[in-house]
């Protein structure tokens, strides 16, 4: 069936077949009846679980209970399995008085199929050709009562009816059984309708964490995602791979041109708040996050740290003839225009097919709201937060040098080095155990909520951050109090008593 072109119709695709699968009548002899439809983008089907780790009977018996568990997702259509019942099979068993005479099962078995196929007896030429002389049983022998009539002979040449050394079972087998590295494999295909994006995450999140993994404890089979989950679980790694890779590059050599192992980390810090603006365009839009997202991610990386570069050049300029603060006013004031235009000619450029409505460009929204709304909301930041990290940076670096010069061993009395460093890896050690304790592991330790039970009541991160505060002010007015003794015992009068 071949739909309209998708613009002239008010349904999809997915919706075309999911009414049909469901108008159709079942017929109670009709083993699968599914109904597929054409999906552009990558290939593999929208639900593919490969059921792994025990017999064929087993794997059927597990695939049956997942399609069974997907039938009340009126979302899911096309849902069959590759254990395809085939023709109906005889099995044939020695009996005890079988393996008495000598027989065994490899050996019938032959005898058999030379019975049924015929015997190759010679070959000998024929002019250009070569010719065969086989050895059959007459076709009125091959009846269905073949079994019953049959004699085979012993080894000590007596004939006895095949009936009386094998059991005969009926029962039905499999067209084919597929195996991967030594496993046996049984596969559930679907398709799962993406017209709401919400809902087709809703039921791959059931699958995950209750159906599949109900039917592992059930049946005692293993279980695991493939079609295109396993694509876009691959393609992710691949991204965030290259994105790391990226990353690398961009510090290298921004490290290179700065002469600086700090100043790159102030540029690129500007990189997530371009994801917070992703982010906002696609709940705005409607869009949910896809493969085509993240290809937008890349490329907004780039775009946004020219901004960045462009501005913190500026600023190290004029940093050379006024102080920093000063230059950090000026040079965001001087570079307010390069970097509108930078970032507006992008945003600009791909506004036209932000607002297509054509179905055939629908794919690509994902990347053009990356691009639109990242760049458009970092465009605002890096007006604001890299000179704001700019200055953090100054004040970090004024810190870290006054730690330097306090930690001078050659001009600093032992008892003030040792005050120094006990406080600081107090405070420290203080923080692991409330703020620190609290933003790993969700909650604070045992022993500090039964030595203060009021902080039992508070809120976590409130509670937490009180108790790391109390702490922080105790050791400061404990620091306070040995400095004040030990400065006034090194500068007591000389030849006065402590």
């Amino acid at each position: 069936i071949e739909l309209i072109d998708p613009d002239l119709r008010p349904y999809s695709s997915f919706k075309f077949v999911a009414d049909l699968q469901k108008t159709v009548r079942h017929l109670p002899r009709t083993e699968t009846v599914s109904f597929r439809g054409w999906r552009s983008g990558p290939g593999g089907a929208g639900l593919d679980v490969e059921f792994y780790g025990a017999s064929a009977q087993t794997l059927k018996a597990a695939s049956e209970a997942l399609k069974t568990a997907v039938a009340q997702f009126p979302e899911v259509t096309g849902v069959e399995d590759s254990l395809a019942y085939d023709k109906s099979e005889l099995i044939l068993d020695l009996t005890p008085q079988g393996q008495a005479l000598g027989f065994t099962i490899d050996g019938l078995g032959r005898v058999l199929r030379d019975r049924l196929n015929g015997i190759e007896a010679a070959t000998y030429p024929d002019g250009p050709r070569s010719a065969v002389i086989r050895v059959e049983l007459p076709e009125k022998e091959l009846t269905a009562d073949f079994l019953e009539n049959t004699h085979i002979r012993t080894r000590t040449g007596a004939y006895v009816p095949l009936s009386d050394i094998v059991s005969v079972q009926e029962r039905r087998g499999f067209s084919s059984v597929r195996r991967e590295n030594g496993l046996r494999l049984a596969s559930v295909t679907g398709e799962i309708s993406q017209d709401d994006a919400a809902r087709a995450t809703e039921i791959r999140r059931q699958l995950k964490t209750d159906i599949l993994p109900r039917i592992e404890s059930d049946y005692r089979v293993g279980w695991k995602m493939a079609g295109l989950a396993e694509q876009e679980q691959k393609f992710l790694s691949d991204a965030m791979l290259g994105f790391m890779l990226c990353l690398i590059g961009i510090y290298l050599t921004l490290a290179w041109i700065f002469a600086s192992w700090t100043r790159p980390i102030v540029v690129m810090a500007i990189i997530p708040f371009g994801l917070v603006g992703t982010i906002f365009g696609h709940w705005i839009w409607g869009v949910p996050l896809s493969m085509f997202t993240v290809v937008g991610l890349l490329g907004m990386t780039g775009i946004i740290i020219n901004d960045a570069i462009v501005l913190v050049t500026t600023i190290d300029e004029y940093a050379r003839d006024r102080g920093l603060v000063g230059a950090i006013v000026d040079g965001t004031a001087d570079r307010l225009r390069p970097v509108l235009l930078t970032s507006l000619t992008t945003v600009l450029g791909l506004a036209p097919l932000l607002y297509e409505t054509s179905s055939q460009a629908q794919f690509l929204k994902p990347t053009v709201i990356t691009l639109v709304y990242g760049l458009g909301f970092g465009m605002v930041l890096v007006l604001l937060v890299v000179p704001a990290l700019l200055a953090m940076q100054l004040d970090v670096g004024r810190q870290m040098r006054a730690l330097r010069r306090a930690l001078n061993w050659r001009h600093r009395a032992g008892w003030v080095r040792f005050w120094i460093l006990s406080t600081g890896l107090a405070a420290m050690g203080w923080f692991g155990v409330t703020l620190g304790m609290a933003i790993l592991t969700g909650h604070l330790p045992t022993i500090v909520l039964g030595a203060w039970p009021a902080l039992a009541a508070m809120p976590l991160m409130a509670g937490a951050f009180a108790l790391f505060a109390a702490g922080v002010l105790v050791l400061a007015l404990l620091a306070y109090v040995l400095g004040v003794l030990g400065y006034g015992l090194r500068h007591r009068p000389h030849g006065q008593r402590s």
